[in-house]
């Protein structure tokens, strides 16, 4: 079922109807439900995987040289960029002792819109020891566009998950530069252990054209931001934290703040930078700290065409 933004006060300026075909429509409510477990010889596989167009995933498939028993699934779209009236939803879940990687084959752009908005709605289910790299690449709003995002993580005490989202200004080399000159940016992410008892909530939201991001504090100088979510066990969540150093460089143009995250469910860590390819690879070193603290491995090198 398509999923209900209603609820969020911020979006009451862009209900309008989208006249040429109507906000969900067949082609314009994308739909994933991927399950991984185990199988019969202990191998991390994708038992299930159901999907609705313009979303597109494939096989999984086993390329990670540094944990070359990790299930890779890559999330495509063969919709374009994301348009007014787009709904989506991924429901990722990791049954007991099963692990995998989760990103996308390019960058999330999210057109010019004059109707409406587009939004996405995501729910992680992990079971006991379940561990997911979830590594998607950035999200770009375009002028004038609105996006709303709602997460809900279900994780048990034992499971580790790696979100990261990185969100840029817009199209920053795109005619003399188009940057926080979009509507509106709605991110929410919650999560809550498998009997109801909750975790964090965290909400972000962005109408650059009502109030400015570039204060002091918010993105001042900086036009790319990433949000990295470590929910793990708290003895994981101590060691990671002692190898990880927050730092403003300002030759490289990048700041990293990490802080733990409350009920003793892990840790977060925020990146700004006025690239994304430096910010991808903090992400990536501090993901290569967690994998070898949970299951011992590094991450690899990221591809060269990534």
């Amino acid at each position: 079922m398509m999923s209900d933004f209603t609820h969020c006060k911020e979006l009451r300026p862009y209900q309008s109807p989208t006249p040429a075909m109507r906000a969900g429509a067949p082609g314009k409510y994308g739909m994933l439900d991927l399950v991984f477990e185990l199988d019969g010889n202990r191998k991390s596989i994708m038992r299930h995987w159901d999907r609705r167009a313009p979303l597109i995933v494939q096989q999984e498939l086993y390329f990670d040289e540094g944990m070359p028993e990790m299930p890779c699934v890559y999330i495509l779209s063969a919709g374009g960029p994301n348009v007014d009236g787009d709904r989506y939803e991924n429901r990722f879940t990791v049954r007991k002792d099963a692990y995998a990687f989760i990103s996308t084959g390019a960058a999330t752009k999210i057109a010019e819109m004059i109707y409406n908005f587009s939004g996405l709605k995501q729910t992680f289910v992990l079971e006991e020891n379940a561990y997911l790299e979830y590594i998607p690449e950035a999200t770009i709003p375009c002028r004038n566009s609105r996006y709303v995002t709602d997460t809900e993580i279900t994780i048990h005490p034992t499971a580790t998950l790696f979100y990261s989202e990185i969100y840029t200004g817009g199209r920053k080399y795109y005619d003399n530069g188009e940057l926080f000159v979009y509507d509106l940016l709605s991110v929410h992410t919650c999560a809550r252990r498998p009997d109801g008892t909750p975790l964090f909530r965290e909400k972000m939201v962005a109408s650059p054209k009502t109030r400015s991001v570039r204060d002091t504090g918010i993105m001042h100088h900086y036009d790319v931001f990433a949000n990295v979510i470590v929910l793990t066990p708290p003895e994981d969540a101590d060691r990671i934290y002692a190898q990880t150093q927050a730092f403003i460089n300002r030759d490289s143009h990048l700041a990293v703040g990490i802080s733990y995250l409350p009920n003793g469910s892990g840790l977060i860590l925020k990146v700004l930078g006025k690239e994304t390819q430096p910010v991808k690879r903090i992400i990536r070193a501090f993901g290569s700290v967690i994998r070898m603290q949970i299951k011992g491995k590094p991450l690899p090198e990221e591809f060269i065409w990534k």
